[in-house]
């Protein structure tokens, strides 16, 4: 080959050469951007010295020689100067994923094949030839469709890096001033030249301005660099540290308008998503938080608890607040940390509750034994002594016959406190299920109803049944039976002779709302507050029946575990209206459970 170098070829093969090594010396660095960067001037490197030599040849085959060693690096520098912008601005998920990296590796390979084999489709060049009018040889090309759709590639990976870099390096700490300016011009440089170049402004007819743009480009970013350490403190190392924060940051003015804040603080504001935050005043921000705003306002450091509503929901705030004066960085700045301690203030209530819970259940436990050793034991104490009476012909038949209805009394007593024993037992518990079903509830009414006509009969009590027929409910059945079993119970003892029990249903909101009332004695409002609490003493009925209070703890229990409810109302020398809420349906949760769709 026969070379004559001039001025252009000159700067072209020393800069690329120049860049080469600065190219394998940024590339040994273990940081990931600096890497990157050693990419970007591989390519330049590759063109620069590609080019400076085709500027120093007069052979047109020698020319197209280099040419296509130029494209080599033409082909990548686009692809790695995104990456580079990608990983500086904190987005290179983008270009890891295979799909979008392969794509932008094809388009290079793809259009290096097309110069290499331009003499067979001339897709790329459609003609070319030495033009020696000039100071020096020059190929002059006339480009083809390939040529277009790949300049036009080209500058959309440069525009899509340029906007990267000023987009992150102007929101960035004011810290970065100058490495951001150092960034910003390089990343403008290509730009205005390619805008001369396209205008006619060229010092030499056909010279490719654009390697010596880049020249410019790799030396700013080089100095940068140096100077001011670009790739040890990163703008872009700041947002991510900041927004990985859980903790909600603001920094806010003397005039209590907000400067600096970081992402975590939007999921405490109203409006998150479309709320400008720089410059807006922290009282638009979080309004009605008079405490907080005085303790801003009085320039005092501490902490403030605050209370806000969002989207995501309500959120129990602490408010660190420290006001930085004359003896620190600014007398101008606060800054604001807002952690949530809406999970703590829920974990502390929900173990308070707890805690009731378990005092509660420990009560309880403690009656029933209480119970269990002197209600309980008393009636089979009278039984066995009686029965050993009869057994030693003590008393005579007449004598037991008389006392039959006090025993048969005492029975009933203790198989009713057995059986609520029993059943609350079970309900408590681990693993204890329950077996919902749907079940026709007139039908079970009238077997309650049926069950306790003796009882009812023996005050002279009526008991009026209007439940529609048809009715389906959906619970455990045997569950409800026993809830219904206890009000009924409970309503025959405490009615006077010639009283009646009214048994009623009626839908509301999707449970059916099942109602035992009776015109008997009523409840006091002091005890009615705790009926279902387990902590009210029992009383006797209105023929000295014995209760123990505990039925309806079961009632409540029972029914809260269908998904439904109890409640009462009462008044005293009036009656009493128990009203049980079953649910028609099952939940959701439910429904998915038992079909397995979701």
């Amino acid at each position: 080959m026969d070379f004559t170098f001039n001025a252009y070829s000159y700067f072209l093969i020393f800069f690329g050469a120049v860049t080469l090594f600065l190219s394998w010396f940024a590339y040994r660095k273990d940081h990931g951007a600096v890497r990157l960067f050693g990419l970007v001037m591989l390519s330049n490197a590759i063109w620069s010295l590609a080019y400076g030599f085709e500027l120093a040849t007069s052979n047109l085959a020698d020319a197209k020689f280099f040419i296509d060693i130029e494209y080599i690096g033409i082909t990548t520098i686009p692809l790695h100067w995104l990456m580079f912008c990608l990983k500086l601005s904190g987005k290179e998920y983008w270009y890891k994923r295979t799909l979008n990296l392969s794509l932008l590796i094809s388009v290079a390979v793809i259009t290096s094949v097309l110069v290499w084999t331009n003499d067979y489709h001339h897709l790329h060049y459609k003609h070319y030839f030495m033009d020696t009018s000039g100071p020096f040889p020059l190929v002059s090309i006339e480009t083809g469709i390939a040529y277009k759709i790949f300049t036009a590639y080209f500058y959309v990976l440069l525009a899509t890096g340029s906007y990267l870099l000023i987009s992150t390096f102007r929101k960035a700490d004011p810290i970065y001033k100058r490495q951001n300016y150092s960034i910003i011009i390089a990343a403008l440089i290509p730009w205005i030249t390619n805008i001369a170049y396209t205008l006619g402004f060229r010092p030499v007819e056909n010279l490719d301005l654009t390697p010596f743009a880049f020249a410019g480009t790799i030396t700013f970013i080089a100095m940068a660099v140096y100077r001011y350490k670009l790739f040890d403190v990163l703008p872009v190392a700041r947002e991510k540290v900041l927004d990985l924060i859980q903790d909600g940051f603001l920094v806010i003015d003397k005039q209590f308008r907000v400067i600096d804040y970081n992402h975590a603080i939007r999921k405490y504001l109203d409006e998150p998503n479309s709320k400008k935050i720089i410059g807006t005043s922290i009282e638009s921000l979080f309004p009605e938080q008079e405490a907080f705003f005085q303790f801003i306002k009085n320039h005092q450091s501490g902490k403030v608890e605050l209370r806000v509503e969002s989207p995501l929901g309500i959120h129990e705030l602490e408010a660190d607040i420290l006001y930085l004066d004359e003896n620190q960085l600014s007398n101008n700045a606060t800054i604001i940390k807002f952690q949530d301690l809406t999970h703590f203030k829920q974990d502390a209530l929900k173990s308070q509750h707890q805690t009731e819970e378990l005092k509660k259940l420990n009560q309880l436990k403690d009656r029933i034994f209480s119970i269990i050793a002197h209600d309980l034991r008393g009636p089979l104490v009278n039984l066995s002594e009686v029965l050993k009476m009869i057994s030693n012909d003590q008393i005579t038949i007449e004598e037991f016959k008389m006392l039959s209805p006090t025993l048969n009394k005492d029975i009933l007593y203790t198989t009713e406190l057995l059986e609520n024993i029993l059943h609350w037992s079970r309900s408590q518990l681990k693993g204890y299920g329950i077996n919902k079903e749907y079940f026709d509830l007139r039908s079970m009414i009238i077997n309650e109803v049926n069950y306790h006509l003796p009882s009812a009969a023996s005050k002279n009590i009526k008991i009026i049944q209007d439940v529609f027929p048809g009715i389906l409910v959906y619970a455990d059945m045997l569950m409800i039976q026993i809830v219904v079993r206890n009000l009924l119970s409970n309503a025959i003892k405490f009615c006077y002779e010639g009283c009646e029990i009214d048994i009623s249903s009626v839908y509301t909101k999707g449970h059916m709302m099942l109602s035992i009332h009776d015109n008997g004695v009523g409840i006091k409002a002091e005890t009615v507050e705790k009926l279902f609490s387990g902590e009210n003493m029992s009383t006797r009925g209105t023929l000295n029946e014995k209760g123990t209070g505990l039925g309806l703890v079961v009632c409540k229990e029972f029914m809260e575990r269908n998904d439904g409810d109890i409640n009462v109302e009462s008044e005293l020398n009036t009656g009493t209206k128990f009203n049980m809420f079953i649910p028609v349906e099952p939940t959701s949760d439910e429904f998915h459970k038992k079909t397995g769709k979701h």
